[in-house]
């Protein structure tokens, strides 16, 4: 007798068929249920490497024992005379065919039935993560057009002209910037607190929510005045631009001298941010 002959005698071919449509069976619905209870793949990924991993026990048992009217027992002790093998093919059949029947209504269901649900879930969930990302990304840019500027420093030997003006540069500064719609422009209330402070860049844009930091000093000597600006990336502390202005300062033209140049330090700034 041919082995493939008697792997057909011993019904190890129809146990291996049966074991491997209940398998997928098994897999397919351990796919479908295990998400509802908010597992991930992992319990599935189990259910697959057991169902191999049986495969070689449950074709060997094929092998070695068969079904008789006493129970199991061992192949080489049942007589071929009394082997009822005949009459497990055919029950043998009759369970693949169920399963066949079983496995092709679970995929007619999860094809027209479970596969909708889940492409719109699918769909609904990658619109929201889109949506989230879009306002994310919409903060972040604005977040990047976003400054603070801290009061200037008075460098000067005469602290009380030199304060009074700076201040007024500071007050024209942020009312320049104010006017840039793209650029979110921390208030003077709010970076008067910082004047003197020992605080890093870092924390002081933290503390604020800005991306930029301007920070700069006045001196003045005579009818000479001199401001240095420098535009300071709060998360890095890096430099990103920096000027400085100098006038000649009159009684008279004091006012249009702080317009002038905190008009043309705003300019310098919308164009580096943008």
């Amino acid at each position: 007798m041919s082995f493939f002959n008697e792997l057909k005698r011993r019904n190890v071919l129809r146990v291996g068929a049966a074991y491997f449509v209940v398998a997928w069976l098994l897999v397919q619905v351990s796919e479908t249920i295990f998400p509802l209870f908010g597992f991930d793949d992992t319990p599935a990924r189990i259910v697959v490497i057991v169902m191999a991993i049986c495969f070689v026990p449950a074709i060997v048992f094929a092998w070695a024992f068969e079904l008789t009217p006493e129970g199991l027992k061992k192949d080489k002790d049942v007589d071929r005379n009394e082997s009822i093998s005949l009459r497990a093919d055919k029950k043998l059949d009759r369970m693949i065919m169920v399963a066949l029947v079983v496995a092709l209504g679970y995929f007619a269901f999860d094809k027209f039935v479970l596969d909708p649900r889940r492409d719109a879930a699918i769909l609904e969930f990658a619109t929201e993560e889109a949506v989230e990302q879009a306002f994310a990304k919409a903060a972040t840019a604005l977040n990047e057009q976003s400054i603070a500027v801290l009061p200037f420093r008075n460098n000067s030997a005469n602290e009380e002209n030199a304060e009074f003006f700076s201040d007024g540069v500071h007050d024209e500064l942020l009312t320049n910037l104010s006017r840039i719609n793209e650029l979110k422009v921390i208030s003077r209330t709010s970076v008067m607190n910082y004047r003197g402070t020992l605080k890093t860049m870092r924390q002081i844009g933290e503390e604020l929510g800005v991306a930029n930091i301007l920070d700069g000093g006045v001196q003045r000597a005579g009818d000479e005045v001199r401001i240095n600006v420098q535009l300071i990336d709060a998360a890095t502390d890096e430099l990103l631009w920096a000027r400085v202005y100098e006038r000649k300062l009159t009684a008279e033209n004091i006012f249009t001298i702080q317009a002038a140049i905190s008009k043309a330090i705003a300019n310098a700034l919308e164009a580096t941010l943008s």
